[in-house]
């Protein structure tokens, strides 16, 4: 079993900066792909990035958002800076173990003066 956690979300002034961390915990061996996604209100789920088991990452809203694994703490880190009121929404990591899809309950973000 496979449970994957995501924290950090919370409440930011337009221009300011939020680290989420995703952790997937459970029967894993080696570093799972993972992905970051989002889901703002009346909106489609979409994708942000996500970084794979070899640790090579892609990031899709360029310049604010990057993607990073922590090793010493097995943790996939999302950094946004240059928040948007555009951003809120509720952010999900995805982990593939196995070929199977495990996803977390999401963290809320809010940007709002």
């Amino acid at each position: 079993q496979v449970r994957v956690v995501e924290s950090g979300g919370g409440m930011v002034q337009p221009g300011g900066s939020l680290r989420l961390s995703c952790t997937a915990s459970g029967s894993i061996f080696g570093f799972p792909a993972v992905g970051w996604y989002r889901q703002a209100p009346g909106k489609e789920r979409e994708l942000i990035g996500g970084i794979g088991s070899d640790s090579s990452s892609k990031e899709i809203v360029k310049g604010r958002f990057t993607i990073s694994r922590d090793v010493d703490k097995n943790t996939v880190n999302l950094q946004m800076s240059k928040l948007e009121p555009g951003d809120t929404a509720v952010y999900y990591c995805r982990a593939i173990v196995s070929g199977v899809d495990y996803w977390g309950e999401g963290t809320q973000v809010t940007v709002s003066s």
